[in-house]
């Protein structure tokens, strides 16, 4: 991808490694899986308690109820053990990309949307405890917080998806980081407060079913930054392959092929993202459109 390097101010911060409980490494065992198989997953974080329901993304991989705790709390990369000290943000090789990313899709929203305000990236490594949506592990992938309007970021998760998914490359990564600010759109354009209002009158289902299409309208809108974002060069950011990049990331986590791959019998009344399919066709309408407008998830059939 051609990005330019961005130069973080006070919307970038780096908040070092969490202490406290929690033991989910980046290491190996249950946790690495878990981070693997929950991607970006988690605009859930969107209600603040109610939008981010850790118990569902715990289903699609161990079923209800079940202990997510079972890993140790070491990290295989240094750079974050780094990171973690010094608390200096785009300071290695994935912050500095997200950074990146998230510079450029400031560019392109605040185009679209007068009077755009700037979300925050956190980055974190192991645990984050001090979010206006509560405590939050990096096994739960990456997220955005309405409370604070942050998206909150623990790099190790890249190596998770091209590790356990085969997602590999910059697009992919770059999708995380637009989906999660789609989520920040939601946000100060009041979609996410009708949501949750809904969410609130209905059932368990119907719930469900609007946090799906919340997640597919933050995917088109990451399809959108894609499509219009060039470099101070006037070039697209976009590189020959960089759309097969990011739709693979999209097909690795749909709903439907999270619960297959953790051995579970797909269940549509469950599904809180999409399936695959989905995933990727409201990614390509924004890819294909850059119009904002066509990423309208509530008015037509997903």
């Amino acid at each position: 991808m051609r990005l330019d390097d961005y130069e973080p101010g006070d919307d970038i911060r780096d908040l070092g490694r969490g202490g406290g409980g929690g033991g989910f490494g980046g290491g190996g065992g249950m946790g690495g899986l878990l981070i693997g198989l929950l991607p970006m997953l988690l605009g859930r974080k969107m209600g603040c308690g109610t939008i981010l329901l850790i118990g569902v993304a715990a289903f699609f991989l161990l079923g209800p109820g079940a202990n997510m705790l079972s890993s140790g709390s070491g990290s295989a990369d240094p750079a974050a053990d780094s990171r973690g000290a010094q608390n200096i943000a785009c300071d290695t090789e994935g912050e500095r990309f997200a950074c990146n990313v998230f510079g450029s899709t400031h560019q392109v929203w605040s185009s679209l949307i007068s009077g755009y305000r700037k979300p925050t990236l956190n980055f974190y490594s192991n645990s984050v405890e001090r979010t206006e949506c509560g405590s939050a592990s990096s096994a739960m992938g990456p997220f955005y917080c309405p409370g604070d309007q942050g998206v909150y970021l623990d790099t190790d998760f890249f190596n998770e998806l091209d590790r356990k998914f085969g997602a590999a490359g910059d697009a992919a990564q770059a999708y995380v980081v637009a989906h999660e600010v789609g989520h920040h759109i939601q946000t100060i354009s009041g979609i996410s407060n009708q949501v949750r209002q809904a969410q609130a009158r209905g059932s368990q289902a119907e719930g469900n079913a609007l946090q799906v299409r919340m997640e597919l309208q933050a995917d088109c809108y990451a399809g959108v930054w894609a499509s219009r974002a060039k470099n101070s060069a006037g070039q697209p950011v976009m590189e020959a392959g960089d759309m097969e990049e990011a739709m693979r990331a999209a097909n690795a986590i749909g709903d439907d092929t999270l619960m297959r791959s953790a051995g579970q019998r797909p269940v549509p009344e469950s599904f809180t993202h999409g399936t695959s399919e989905q995933r990727m066709t409201w990614l390509r309408r924004g890819l294909q459109t850059g119009d904002p407008r066509q990423c309208n998830a509530f008015d037509t059939a997903i």
